[in-house]
């Protein structure tokens, strides 16, 4: 695809600013090194390392089963983002703007507010937890306050969320390049960080930590085993990386080529996931043995080792870790989503602001009055929602339009344009995405269903695709006529 093809003549300041407008090639900068840590700053965070801990623990399956299911998921969301991330890498265009294929240049709205409403809850929550890891710093240099507090926060609490919050943005507000570097820096000094961790706890547990670790590969979970367990812990996984799998494209159109991003996948997903769960594992079978009960979060060790060189060192990285998946999964996807809305009125770095406005509240907020009102529950009910939009991009990208999009078409919003549809919106698209969703809510909200909740993502991302291509398969056989009619023209 050359830079040509690319080039936009038609300005529709309704559709079109030039964060959203397709990279050129020499503008593409990432390698297979910044996709892996991407993935990196995803998996490393504080909530990252508890689940795959946790897992270990929860269920009745052999400790290698456990291992073999999380890698088993990495390769699923490889094989995901592969998928979802190679038309951005073609055409350079950001999410948004690449589901306005499928949805309509319109439509395309729906996926992204969805899509953002989540981003800007989940970066206010994570910019709190962030602001743990400082308060845990301040107080282990200066002490802690005893005074008043305000909304559930003490006044050192309130001055790490402020902290946070401002540095967040401020490495934000520069572009794309600074999030690179810090990402690019933050991934490998949490790895340094949970190795010396391990090798602490491995140090001080000595000769009982192998039967530990053969404790925990025995299975001795309070949840049920055998192939539902099996099958739940791969849900479960791709669930957590659910967010990222659908907007990638938000990244690999930085990318050079499309060998670099699966480079990247595939360093950073299976492989990484393995790694840090293995490290995760070694640490929760150490825990036992010292403090006689199996620790899961991060800080809890670190403040039982009593080590205050270790805790400003960690304290320092699970601030980077939490930062780095912050920006990740739910800084830069709200950015390009709300400047998706009214692109010649809210550029990236203006989307990104907002952003960061509304979390601030929803930060300041979370111990007091969020967390303690079943909010976390709506969002997660949205989550559920969007899965089906995976499938219909795919489903779209793949066997509708044949890999093939007109840059200058997503572009515009003529009512004879080729993704217009009806003014704007596609109505078959919003009939699969709402019979999908249907399914996909019920299994949050239906207690007979609570059992399918681990593969509600993956189930309604199915159905979303093989509905979307069913009712569109007659415009997918125009289409393809059209192409080789064309093609046989040209020759």
């Amino acid at each position: 695809m050359s830079d040509n093809e690319l080039a936009i003549r038609n300005i529709d300041p309704a559709l079109y600013n030039d964060d959203l407008a397709p990279l050129k090639h020499e503008e593409r900068n990432w390698g297979a090194f910044e996709i892996f840590n991407v993935w990196s700053n995803d998996i490393q965070s504080l909530f990252g390392y508890t689940l795959a801990a946790s897992l270990f623990l929860s269920y009745s399956l052999n400790g290698w089963a456990v291992m073999a299911a999380i890698i088993l998921a990495g390769v699923v969301v490889m094989f995901l983002v592969n998928l979802t991330g190679r038309p951005s890498v073609k055409y350079g265009i950001p999410f948004p703007v690449l589901v306005r294929a499928s949805m309509g240049v319109k439509g395309a709205n729906l996926p992204a507010m969805l899509r953002a409403i989540i981003g800007i809850f989940w970066y206010g929550v994570q910019t709190y937890f962030a602001s743990t890891a400082v308060a845990l710093l301040i107080t282990a240099l200066f002490g802690g306050s005893e005074g008043a507090t305000f909304l559930g926060l003490s006044g050192v609490a309130w001055l790490s969320f402020a902290i946070v919050w401002v540095f967040q943005l401020a490495i934000f507000w520069q572009g794309i390049e600074p999030i690179k570097r810090f990402l690019n820096w933050a991934g490998p000094l949490v790895y340094v960080v949970m190795l010396v961790l391990m090798g602490v706890v491995w140090y001080q547990a000595g000769d009982e930590l192998i039967p530990a670790i053969g404790g925990i590969f025995q299975g001795s979970g309070t949840q049920g085993g055998g192939i539902g367990a099996f099958l739940a812990i791969v849900g479960t996984m791709i669930a957590y990386f659910a967010a990222v799998v659908i907007n990638f494209g938000d990244f690999s159109r930085f990318v050079r080529s499309e060998r670099q991003m699966k480079l990247g996948n595939l360093l950073g997903l299976p492989l990484n996931v393995a790694f840090f769960s293995f490290i995760a594992l070694i640490i929760t079978a150490g825990t036992i043995v010292l403090f006689g009960e199996a620790l899961t979060n991060p800080a809890d060790i670190v403040e039982r080792v009593d080590s205050l060189p270790l805790t400003i060192v960690a304290a320092l990285t699970f601030f980077a870790a939490t930062v780095g998946i912050n920006l990740v999964a739910n800084f830069i996807p709200p950015a390009y989503d709300l400047a998706n809305l009214f692109p010649s009125r809210i550029s990236f770095r203006v989307g990104g602001l907002i952003t960061a406005i509304l979390a601030f509240f929803i930060g300041g907020l979370w111990v007091a009055v969020i967390s303690q009102i079943g909010i976390p529950g709506f969002v997660n009910a949205i989550g559920a929602i969007i899965a089906p939009f995976y499938g219909i991009i795919a489903a779209d990208y793949y066997l509708v339009k044949r890999q093939h999009l007109d840059m200058e078409q997503l572009f515009s919003s003529a009512p004879d344009s080729a993704y217009h549809y009806t003014q704007g919106w596609n109505r078959k698209a919003l009939a699969a995405f709402g019979m999908a969703a249907m399914f996909s809510l019920a299994t949050v909200l239906v207690p007979a269903l609570a059992s399918l909740n681990g593969y509600a993502w993956l189930i309604g991302a199915a159905l979303g695709g093989v509905l979307y291509y069913a009712l569109m398969r007659q415009d997918a056989a125009a289409l393809a006529g059209s192409s080789a009619s064309a093609r046989k023209d040209h020759a």
